[in-house]
């Protein structure tokens, strides 16, 4: 935890309201998300238990599986997920938009738009990568056949939940996460995790503090829990009864449709505050304006989601269950960029986020003193425009003569330190030689070079390109990591097989 939002937690506290921690949104917040809260069973492995889900407040669709350890109703409830789920990812399906690339030689097609997942929290994340995994494999003949549906649904949660592993994504969002990447509650992280008390700290009711609020939103009588878990106390006394009365009402259809009823208005009972929680949630985001990178983020999300219906529409495979030593390095290095990027891209963006770097000798910020925007330098063999600038700050300046700095307002362009000279009476005169971001003339065009009086943010954070890794193609891999392919005979997974009661 950083200091600023160590701070921002004690202020939180101290007000009894959470603190913002980010003057704009850092994530792609869709005019049209689907929202999803899963139940499941307790003792069960992921088993299915109920979900609400819609695309929009009014269209909430309610799934119930009245008995979670029988297989043939989860996978009717995994089809009726997908007769929802499925229809929504069609709805962008629609529109392209031509991106040209090889600098304008080419141009590839993708989406202009694509689906967005919330779930409540992160174990909701957790619930749909584990129903996604358990359905993307299963046959649609043979023994215990399922739906067509069933198993598309299956790679496109796992898509979804692959994309929420990337830093920045926004293509599958826990709402608890979102809120807390905002804004600074007065509990501790795990706390952070219970969607109802996160927005009692947000927005707390009238006459009460975030603090009580809070606490209030932890009884489970008051406010059932935003899932996928469940409360024991209702398991024991009202959910298992109320699946025993349905089990044993197979034999009367009347009795099993009012078993039926009594289960399904418990579980909606269950839900519906969550439900109405999400879309607080989401309204509360959207009150934060747009950081300026977002959308460079979401188009990678569209360009994912194109790549994977184009994969899907070709007839490719599902996702395998374990990767190779080549597409795990590949994954781990694109993770690592990733995080990478989108630490800097908010420091960029925020000047909230900044601020936490500031404190951590990783930027500065002053006001410039003197600047020579004709500055050429003819030393090499030909003359390039270097201007100069000197930036006086009275924040600590740890980087060393010839690092480069960055500015987010001008992040196309490159400061070299030239001199650092510590004055007495606390200020730091920073001496910077500029290049790029001026053109290719010698003069530099209005607004590139910074002015006198401008006050500036400087920082070693790069937003520029990051090279990717060399790692060898699968018939190079050495025999220790799986390869070269043919060698040996692999190993084949089992087919899938589980055993129900």
């Amino acid at each position: 935890m950083s200091t600023l939002r160590a701070l921002a937690r004690a202020q939180a506290v101290a007000t009894g309201r959470a603190q913002p921690v980010a003057t704009v949104r850092h994530l792609h917040l869709s005019d049209r998300p689907l929202v999803l809260v899963p139940l499941a069973l307790a003792g069960e492995a992921n088993a299915p238990l109920a979900a609400m889900v819609g695309a929009a407040p009014d269209e909430a669709r309610l799934l119930v599986v009245p008995q979670p350890r029988n297989r043939d109703q989860r996978f009717a409830f995994a089809a009726e997920l997908a007769g929802i789920v499925l229809p929504y990812l069609d709805e962008f399906r629609d529109l392209t938009e031509a991106v040209p690339v090889d600098r304008g030689r080419d141009v590839r097609h993708r989406y202009v738009d694509a689906p967005q997942l919330l779930v409540p929290n992160p174990a909701g994340i957790t619930f749909l990568r584990l129903f996604g995994r358990s359905t993307r494999f299963r046959r649609t003949d043979g023994d215990y056949p399922v739906h067509p549906s069933v198993p598309l649904l299956g790679r496109w949660l796992t898509f979804f939940a692959e994309r929420a592993e990337q830093p920045g994504s926004s293509a599958l969002l826990a709402l608890t996460d979102a809120l807390t990447l905002h804004w600074a509650t007065g509990q501790s992280v795990v706390e952070d995790l219970h969607l109802p008390a996160v927005l009692g700290w947000l927005d707390p009711p009238a006459g009460l503090t975030g603090a009580e609020a809070a606490a209030r939103a932890e009884d489970p009588a008051h406010c059932p829990p935003a899932g996928p878990a469940t409360d024991p106390d209702f398991d024991n006394r009202r959910l298992a009864p109320a699946i025993e009365a349905y089990t044993r009402a197979e034999d009367d259809p009347a009795a099993r449709a009012t078993a039926y009823d009594e289960l399904a208005g418990l579980l909606r009972d269950q839900l519906a505050p969550t439900w109405e929680l999400m879309w607080r949630g989401v309204g509360l985001l959207r009150t934060l304006p747009a950081g300026a990178r977002v959308t460079g983020r979401w188009a990678g999300d569209r360009d994912a989601f194109t790549a994977h219906a184009e994969h899907v529409d070709a007839g490719g495979g599902p996702q395998p269950r374990r990767d190779g030593a080549v597409a795990a390095a590949l994954r781990l290095q694109r993770l690592e960029r990733a995080s990478t990027a989108w630490a800097v891209q908010r420091a960029y963006d925020d000047p909230l986020v900044m601020a936490e770097h500031r404190l951590s000798g990783e930027a500065f910020v002053g006001e410039v003193t003197l600047a020579d925007p004709a500055r050429v330098d003819d030393s090499g063999k030909r003359p390039v425009l270097r201007p100069r600038i000197q930036v006086v700050t009275t924040e600590p300046v740890p980087m060393p003569v010839g690092a480069t700095l960055y500015s987010p307002a001008r992040p196309g362009q490159k400061a070299k330190i030239v001199f650092v000279t510590p004055g007495g009476d606390g200020k730091t005169e920073v001496v910077l030689e500029l290049s790029g971001g001026m053109g290719r003339g010698l003069t530099a065009p209005p607004g590139s070079v910074p002015e006198v009086g401008e006050r500036m943010c400087l920082t070693s954070l790069s937003d520029g390109f990051l090279p990717g890794g060399a790692f060898p193609a699968p018939e190079e891999t050495p025999w220790t990591h799986g390869g070269p392919p043919g060698t040996a005979a692999a190993p084949q997974d089992p087919a899938p097989a589980e055993d129900w009661s």
